[in-house]
């Protein structure tokens, strides 16, 4: 946990923010696998973290804004837990290490939101996203659960946004030091991708590292070879020389804050001619998003950029055509970049986007497009000191997709099917990085992961 000071300015200003009412954060419970005693790794609601540090499921807290009155409510453990899962300090002892004064049995945590409001008050809570706590906000409010999302407070969620957003010195330290095993991670999987060996090694592999150093992995691992497919799970195949394997993980820090890189390497450690091409072009995307980076531009105007840059090394091939402004303009260029350039992140890897991306990206200053590709791009909002952004770009081959568009005719001014047809086996290749926006500009975070290709080769041989 971070020091006591630090939770208590949060709900300080998250108070000053709100300006009345209780502010209700229910903490997460443990998830069964397959019977109740057999439960997933226990990972607490990112909000609750934020706002009051502690790590365990059966708590629940509020913030009495009128009141100026903070409470946590659980239970202290018996001795049969004890038995079996160890000692717990008393939650007195655990409320005074995040700066709370009064605490309560759990069950008293639905007895104050039911006072708060048989007395009238506004009672604010933010929108739920998993079933669990789904059902039991519905019980508590007399909401029906299909419309808790829609009538979650939006004061509530515009102050832990506010803050949430804005990553402070502490909060840095605790990605980069995700950073540090996550370039211990990539380092391994470079040296591994040879042909023979199958996904599931890397990937179990970079996992087992994460856990060495008292970690986990901050989302499901990305190792494939099938690069087409964005968010491909799938470890089963084995790596073949002549194909990319895309790898896109992080670790998530001892307080749970996440990292998310992704580099692409060359089965058995050298690009092929068509596979450095394709992949300068991303890198060349990439850095020219990186360099843009500052306060004062919005995300989503160094996506476009990134795109034409992108789209002019594919006209380089000869895989486009035509006018590259225009193109981008009208969206030729999804048909190998069909995703947006990166997302916010901190304690989440896609950071807070069970308080609605609408809410965390885009404001009354840029609407989200409904154009295909452009559509996806998850932060588009002008860029501050604080923001923690990964920039990740990227170039597709994908068979269903290309099939598609030529059938319908689409885009034939800026796109040569007959040269995108011989490119249908390569792939994918996505490089990503994680950036802080600072005062005068930018700077990647943690230490340096190979990611040109003489020093992706370089690693694979050592």
């Amino acid at each position: 946990m971070f020091k006591p000071e630090t939770y208590i300015q949060r709900r300080k200003l998250l108070k000053k923010e709100v300006g009345s009412g209780l502010l209700l954060f229910l903490g997460n419970e443990e998830s069964p696998m397959n019977y109740p005693a057999n439960t997933f790794h226990f990972r607490q609601d990112s909000s609750f973290l934020y706002f009051f540090g502690l790590d365990s499921p059966g708590l629940a807290a509020v913030v009495d804004v009128d009141e100026n009155r903070d409470v946590l409510f659980g239970d202290n453990i018996g001795i049969e837990d004890i038995i079996w899962m160890g000692h717990l300090p008393k939650m007195k002892d655990r409320s005074l290490e995040v700066g709370v004064k009064h605490t309560a049995p759990r069950a008293a945590f639905e007895e104050t939101a039911r006072r708060a409001l048989a007395a009238g008050r506004p009672v604010h809570y933010l929108p739920p996203y998993r079933a669990d706590s789904t059902l039991a906000l519905g019980d508590l409010l007399g909401i029906p659960t299909k419309d808790l999302k829609a009538k979650a407070s939006p004061a509530f969620i515009k102050a832990v946004v506010a803050q949430r957003l804005f990553k402070s010195k502490e909060e840095i330290r605790e990605i980069e030091s995700a950073l540090e095993v996550t370039h211990e991670m990539y380092r391994a999987a470079m040296q591994l991708a040879k042909p023979g060996r199958y996904e599931r090694e890397v990937s179990g592999a970079m996992e087992g590292i994460a856990l060495s150093h008292g970690l986990r992995l901050a989302f499901p691992p990305i190792v494939t070879i099938n690069g087409q497919t964005l968010h491909n799970h799938y470890h089963g195949n084995m790596l073949v020389k002549g194909r990319l394997l895309v790898v896109d993980t992080g670790a998530e820090s001892a307080l749970s804050y996440a990292c998310d890189i992704t580099r692409t390497i060359p089965v058995g450690g050298r690009f092929n001619r068509r596979q450095k091409d394709i992949y300068e072009i991303v890198l060349a995307g990439q850095e020219t998003a990186i360099r843009a980076m500052k306060p004062g531009v919005t995300f989503k105007d160094i996506h476009m950029r990134t795109a034409r840059v992108m789209a002019s090394g594919l006209k380089g091939l000869g895989l486009m055509k035509g006018d590259v402004e225009a193109a981008v303009a009208a969206g030729a260029h999804a048909l190998f970049f069909p995703h947006g350039l990166g997302h916010n992140m901190g304690l989440d890897v896609h950071d807070m986007e069970d308080l609605g991306e609408n809410n965390i990206g885009y404001d009354k200053t840029v609407e989200r497009s409904g154009q295909f590709g452009l559509a996806y791009l998850r932060m588009a909002k002008e860029l501050r000191p604080g923001h923690v952004m990964t920039v990740e770009p990227g170039i597709y081959f994908i068979p269903a997709l290309v099939e598609k568009w030529r059938k319908e005719k689409k885009f034939r001014d800026f796109i040569v099917y007959d040269e995108v047809e011989k490119y249908l086996g390569f792939g994918g290749a996505r490089i990503e990085d994680n950036v802080l926006v600072t005062e005068k500009g930018h700077k990647v975070l943690g230490p340096p992961i190979p990611k040109t290709v003489g020093d992706i080769e370089k690693a694979c041989r050592i």
